[in-house]
């Protein structure tokens, strides 16, 4: 039996991305909700409960975006240029955030400040920019013989700042519930009131995003059954349960929120993410740049493709047991006095 290689690794590349928004969704989110705090020694708390883990769910971008790199370099070479000023924005903000995390470790009372402002900036910049360029991508990108030939700010446009503070949104909701998850006392509870706040602003932003992106393109409008001569319901029945899962996922959080879960919140956000991926996926696949080159053309050559997975299976384990076992010690909850117990 011959290996499909392009659909392995639009697989693999697709997963990578999926395990990199909700694991560093959530310490961004962290980030984003730094300003909230009610003192430094509570967003000394907040940080420790993702110092364990923040570099290691950064892997997956690596791995989404040198895997796209080398699997399909037509659609890297065409996304790079046409996202070239959010990504770099991106890149710097989570540099930013990483010396920030660093330093503000070792920073004295005004040094301490600075450096808690420059680790919430930087996760929110981080954030918009992701929105940015996810708003672009669905938007799709003007191609011409096998070449970006856009505009430099074809990716700024009403629709992708609306997709921005969707994402902003709904890394704070990831963010509130895991600190729900992870703390305790007043901070458990501050974290709360953040995630039912967050879960309002994801419910409002998530259905308009929806709808705003039934009118992006054509395609997709098609792919859920609104054409131009109405709504066909035999197309959109079995994609039903991709927004029902979404709506679930909110109801799960919800919930949560109202029997004080500590756990059940977070599985709700995760599930919200997981719903618009999803339904990001039904809409462009098998278009690798929306909408004009699918992952098959895009692809490396067999041969280069079936080495690469070579490495990538001795690779994804080491990875995948790493992350396991990283999340499995640092399991409980984090506090002012003794850390993680």
């Amino acid at each position: 039996m011959t290996l499909d290689l392009p659909l392995i690794w639009a697989g693999l590349i697709a997963t990578a991305v999926l395990l990199y928004v909700l694991l560093d969704g959530f310490d961004l989110g962290v980030g984003i909700l730094f300003p909230f705090a009610r003192s430094p020694a509570e967003r000394d708390v907040m940080m420790d409960s993702i110092a364990p883990v923040w570099d290691g769910n950064e892997t997956w971008l690596v791995l989404g975006g040198g895997g796209l790199f080398a699997a399909f370099p037509l659609a890297y070479g065409i996304l790079a240029p046409a996202f070239y000023l959010p990504l770099i924005l991106m890149l710097l903000a989570l540099i930013l955030r990483g010396v920030a995390f660093e330093f503000r470790l070792h920073g004295r009372k005004r040094g301490k400040a600075f450096w808690t402002f420059a680790f919430a900036a930087g996760s929110l910049g981080a954030t918009i920019a992701q929105g940015f360029v996810l708003g672009g991508f669905i938007q799709g990108v003007t191609v011409a013989d096998g070449r970006f030939a856009g505009q430099p700010f074809d990716w700024l446009t009403p629709y992708t700042l609306l997709v921005a503070a969707g994402l902003v949104a709904g890394y704070a909701l990831l963010g509130g519930c895991w600190l729900m998850w992870k703390t305790q006392d007043q901070l458990h509870g501050d974290a709360r009131r953040w995630s039912a706040i967050s879960a309002a602003a994801v419910g409002v932003l998530l259905f308009a995003v929806s709808l705003a992106t039934l009118f992006v393109h054509p395609r997709i409008a098609d792919r859920w059954g609104f054409t131009g001569e109405g709504f066909d319901v035999a197309t959109f029945l079995p994609h039903l349960p991709i927004p029902l899962l979404g709506a679930a996922g909110l109801g799960v959080v919800a919930v949560g929120l109202w029997k004080r879960s500590h756990g059940w919140p977070f599985l709700g956000g995760a599930l919200v993410f997981l719903s618009g991926y999803i339904g990001l996926a039904v809409s462009f696949f098998p278009s690798i740049v929306p909408y004009d080159i699918d992952f098959r053309t895009a692809a490396n050559a067999d041969n280069a493709l079936g080495l690469m997975l070579w490495g990538i299976a001795i690779l994804l384990p080491a990875i995948l047991g790493y992350t396991v076992w990283v999340y499995w010690i640092f399991r409980g909850k984090v506090s002012a006095d003794a850390g993680y117990h």
